[in-house]
């Protein structure tokens, strides 16, 4: 999977299985029985959790969430896959805070810089407040982009597990 020149921060992908839903879904199933060490996966009717468990798991490492489809036509034979690579819920939930709080000052200072220029009043402080945030969106976006970097490393062995478990 090519994610170095992608500017989504939660890179994905997309497979088609000639397999019946509930046999990739049994697969998973199998492999949750033995799962090796420093993985976790959960497994609920046709979604699943992979992630890196124990020693190697660090605040950037990521999570694999896989959705199971049926694939529409082939009388129910074949089954698409979903995958979805991103951060911790928390940290995303956290970073997600972090952009609306952001966004929240952004437009208020707007709002306060626009009334002032209407109002013929200094603008400064407004301005001020406004590059800051504009370049905290840019830093946040930039600490995003590290934290995947950070995990490549664990999204390529999440990666080649999920190949192994789906044959």
């Amino acid at each position: 999977m090519e994610t170095h020149n992608d500017i989504r921060l939660r890179p994905r992908f997309y497979k088609d299985i000639d397999e019946n839903i509930d046999l990739v879904r049994q697969k998973f199933v199998d492999y949750a029985k033995n799962v090796p060490s420093g993985f976790l996966i959960k497994i609920r009717p046709n979604h699943i959790q992979f992630s890196i468990q124990g020693e190697k798991q660090r605040y950037w490492s990521p999570h694999l969430s896989i959705e199971l489809e049926e694939k529409e036509g082939n009388e129910k034979n074949s089954t698409h896959i979903r995958g979805l690579f991103g951060p911790a819920q928390t940290l995303w939930t956290f970073f997600i805070f972090l952009h609306f709080i952001i966004a929240g000052i952004f437009l208020l200072f707007l709002m306060f810089a626009y009334s002032n220029w209407m109002l013929h009043q200094p603008n400064k402080g407004n301005l001020i407040v406004i590059s800051l945030m504009t370049i905290s969106w840019i830093l946040l976006y930039f600490i995003g982009r590290q934290t995947r970097t950070n995990g490549y490393g664990q999204m390529e062995e999440l990666e080649q597990e999920f190949y192994k478990i789906i044959g």
